[in-house]
């Protein structure tokens, strides 16, 4: 027997509480109560046991079934290899950044290789669809449609249709008809959440969520849907460009290091495969400001233009500080280590950091050529097109070496530079022929090369 509970959940973070509140306590956001709904089991009560536990390891188990595998570029990479039965993938973007196609164009690759897939649609049609699906040259007869937002009726079809891949579009679009709340709501995306991954699960059918996101670029909801799933994908890219990066936040079947590059096309996304140098623009590359440097995407390079702007402020009020691409804090971090150990001003300079293409730069390794971009262009010195650097810095001003120096490096020279500042101390395998390497140990060292 189970009795009623009113709660109220705050929408931005989670947080839960026994009665209604202006202000949540733990992330600080007003208005953001909602209620909810739900019952609990009356104290007291004894469990039963419905089934007997078993040996994980046991030899009766059975062997593991192999993934699926679409062939869409590097994809498979980032699932680790392709997707798993029975596991549940959540994929974020912005609105028109391209989930719906790419879902659409793996779908049918999938079943391509023999699997048996379900795209659900709760907020297109099937006629929608349909003009998608033959702009992008989908050819599977196989593929199987439903608009649908209940959730009964979508467990319903799970268990009819048994699908290998099912491809929901949207989680925020599905709801269930014994909640109260509205579609979108917290209750109803964590139940209907909890209730698809656990059927998808008992029946070994890999389960795709597409969800939506905030203006902050976060997965809406609940942070329980992300802890729900198995992996969660990121699609980034800025939308006056033409890339479009897909990488792993959390994926317990693989590495969260990898990245997919997919390039809109007219006829949807199309994987790209020559990426090092997809992010290089060479004839801007050698004004002040503007550094080129190598990041590391699991065993992959990727070389990226960084841009740094300085101009005198105004006077009215603090300095400004922009960044495009990479965290203003860690920019902020930066600007005080070259005033402090570089002797380089700041504090009457507004500055801007940008990221060519859109994307962004979280290795550290990239601190190095930021504080080269933001000296050239404090003092109007050009680093030169035919150099790239990288490296991180650290808090006194050292230059610290950073993982697989020596295969960055090597791509380094297969491109066609032909200088690379770098750490002192990295660990370099072999010689180079035609490169120059520069080594820095500390900040004063980099600032004399300017």
């Amino acid at each position: 027997m189970a009795k009623a509970k009113i709660s109220f959940v705050c929408a931005q973070c989670g947080h839960r509480e026994g009665r209604w509140f202006g202000r949540c306590s733990a992330c600080g956001a007003w208005n953001s109560a909602e209620e909810e709904l739900s019952t609990e089991p009356v104290r007291g009560v004894a469990g039963r046991a419905s089934r007997s536990a078993a040996p994980l390891l046991s030899s009766s188990a059975g062997p593991e079934r192999s993934r699926w595998t679409g062939r869409l570029g590097d994809l498979d990479r980032v699932l680790g290899g392709g997707l798993v039965p029975g596991s549940s993938v959540l994929l974020g973007g912005e609105p028109g950044i391209g989930k719906s196609t790419l879902l659409l164009s793996a779908l049918d690759r999938w079943i391509a290789g023999g699997a048996r897939g379900l795209y659900i649609s709760g907020e297109e049609s099937a006629a929608q669809c349909r003009l998608r699906a033959a702009r992008i040259g989908v050819s599977s007869g196989d593929l199987l449609f439903l608009a649908e937002t209940r959730l009964e009726e979508i467990l319903g079809q799970l268990e009819a249709v048994r699908p290998d891949v099912l491809v929901l579009d949207s989680i925020q679009s599905v709801y269930h008809e014994a909640i109260p709340s509205g579609p979108g709501s917290i209750v109803q995306v964590r139940e209907c959440a909890s209730h698809l991954v656990r059927a998808a699960k008992e029946r070994d059918c890999a389960l795709i969520l597409v969800g939506h996101v905030t203006k902050e670029g976060q997965l809406a909801g609940p942070r329980l849907l992300e802890h729900l799933v198995d992996t969660v994908l990121y699609m980034e890219g800025d939308a006056g460009h033409h890339y479009i990066l897909v990488r792993a936040v959390k994926h317990r079947f693989g590495s969260t290091s990898e990245v997919a590059i997919f390039e809109m096309a007219e006829q949807g996304l199309v994987p790209v495969s020559e990426t090092a140098s997809l992010f290089l623009n060479s004839q801007h590359a050698d004004a002040p400001g503007q550094v080129i440097t190598v990041s590391m995407a699991g065993s992959r390079p990727f070389f990226f233009e960084l841009q740094a702007l300085t101009s005198p402020n105004a006077g009215f009020g603090a300095p400004r500080r922009t960044a495009n691409g990479m965290d203003v804090n860690r920019l902020a971090m930066l600007l005080a280590v070259l005033e402090r150990h570089g002797g380089l001003h700041f504090s009457t300079q507004d500055v801007y950091a940008n990221v060519v293409g859109g994307f962004r730069t979280e290795e550290t390794a990239a601190d190095l050529a930021w504080v080269a971009a933001l000296a050239g262009s404090l003092l109007s010195r050009s680093w030169g097109r035919d150099t790239v650097i990288f490296g991180e810095v650290g808090l006194g001003g050292e230059i610290r070496s950073v993982a697989q120096a020596d295969r960055r490096v090597i791509e380094i020279e297969n491109l066609g530079f032909r200088r690379a500042i770098l750490p002192k101390d990295a660990k370099l395998g072999r010689a180079t022929g035609r490169l120059l390497l520069e080594a820095v140990g500390t900040l004063g060292e980099l600032l004399r090369l300017l």
